[in-house]
């Protein structure tokens, strides 16, 4: 099944709606979540909804998509329009990707392959998240011949590193998206009011269980590994649940669960990571290398001329710098600082079809579209993926055709009213 038409989706959905039959899943955005949060688990909702700190950023991500008007044109002929595109050799049928989210197995069990799954038939991208609950190989089978990137979270070890990125070469992926902006965790409220990391408990931890360098790290030791845990948890009752669920996800050998789980938890993050690494990166494969989690200008000119083939401007969704600036603020000077051609996509607060009119119209060639699929995959699965893929791409196309835009070249010069802050 590929992407409905806009027209021919409305028609679909008022015939039903005349029998009776309505969508379960909500159109409205905030509809969607609120129905999420009903369906999820209270630490699962935590992690996915919640951000950093007093979630400043999420709060400002939205306002500032609320604060951009678009100014539509009329009487051209709109008979008919493409908004189909190429971006590092990935087909778009709309300028449309997943973006990676963590964990989701904290959802189901076989959350990736479900998203993965719904991907391919609707022939959407999807970016594998590097904290996944299934392996990049088992996701790939799934998603067959419709395009795929691998997030790269950059760990302290090299070589865990380039056997991520051979892995994801080997599974067809099209490109490496290197998130540069979690160097280290932000400090998610939610989740530490709750005392709460998924990975502490084996969920998103897939990519590394079935790699064979961390594996090889479990059995003989990691080099850089020298040290016991300053806290440990105390002996309870709810300690010995936790480390039994553990060992079940680790396929009944909980030791190995702890040890994956503990290691995972040292090796993950590096902070020492610099612009200089990424020539090393490029040298060790032959995929396009995208940077994500730019902000500023003179960063994005740094990404460019560190050999990065492209960059994304995110703000990491809220959950890394509470306060910091919204994607969709910063990227129309990101764009000044780094011309067409040179890619640039936008990740980060995208909620409806004219958050991804308004973020094209600024400059970018397409968007990654985080929680509201997650909120899409809580509430009917591999379906509720599917139709919340479907109703951004309709709904974009409307707002698209009723500016007077037929294609992304006119949208590109399409005129929008901008007020100077967020309120």
């Amino acid at each position: 099944m590929k992407s409905k038409s806009a027209f021919e989706r409305q028609r679909e959905i008022y015939i039903r709606g005349f029998s009776g039959k309505t969508s379960r899943i909500p159109f409205h955005a905030s509809a969607l979540r609120e129905k999420a949060r009903k369906k999820m688990s209270p630490n699962a909702w935590a992690y996915v909804d919640g951000g950093a700190s007093d979630e400043a950023t999420m709060t400002r991500n939205r306002k500032a998509f609320d604060a951009i008007a678009i100014i539509p044109r009329m009487m051209r002929d709109n008979s008919a329009a493409d908004y189909s595109s190429v971006l590092f050799g990935t087909s778009l049928s709309f300028p449309l990707l997943l973006a990676p989210i963590g964990a989701l197995d904290m959802i189901y069990p076989r959350a990736d392959l479900m998203v993965s799954a719904a991907c391919h038939a609707m022939g959407t991208p999807f970016i594998f998240s590097n904290q996944a609950g299934n392996s990049m190989e088992s996701c790939s089978r799934i998603m067959g011949n419709t395009d795929k990137w691998f997030q790269l979270y950059w760990s302290k070890s090299d070589d865990l590193v380039l056997s991520f990125v051979k892995r994801a070469e080997n599974c067809g992926c099209k490109a490496i998206v290197l998130t540069v902006d979690t160097p280290m965790l932000g400090w998610r409220a939610r989740d530490l009011t709750r005392g709460y990391l998924p990975f502490l408990h084996g969920f998103g931890i897939a990519q590394y269980t079935s790699d064979p360098v961390f594996q090889e790290y479990l059995q003989n030791g990691w080099e850089a590994d020298t040290h016991e845990d300053a806290v440990k948890p105390s002996f309870t009752l709810h300690t010995m649940w936790h480390v039994l669920k553990l060992g079940l996800r680790y396929k009944g050998r909980l030791r190995q669960g702890l040890k994956a789980a503990k290691l995972f938890t040292r090796i993950y993050t590096n902070p020492s990571l610099n612009w200089e690494r990424i020539a090393w990166l490029k040298s060790q494969t032959r995929l396009p290398v995208i940077i994500k989690g730019i902000l500023h200008p003179a960063d994005a000119r740094k990404a460019k001329e560190s050999g990065a083939d492209g960059i994304i401007v995110s703000n990491h969704g809220g959950r890394q710098v509470d306060g910091a600036i919204a994607s969709i603020e910063a990227l129309q000077e990101i764009r000044k600082a780094v011309p067409r051609p040179y890619k640039i996509l936008l990740d980060s607060g995208i909620r409806n079809g004219s958050d991804i009119f308004k973020a094209l119209a600024l400059g970018a060639d397409a968007v990654l579209l985080g929680r509201p699929y997650v909120y899409g995959l809580a509430i009917g699965k591999q379906k509720g993926v599917e139709e919340v893929i479907q109703n951004i791409w309709n709904d974009f196309e409307l707002t698209a055709r009723l500016s007077g835009c037929r294609n992304l070249d006119e949208i590109k010069e399409a005129e929008i009213y901008r007020a100077a802050k967020p309120e």
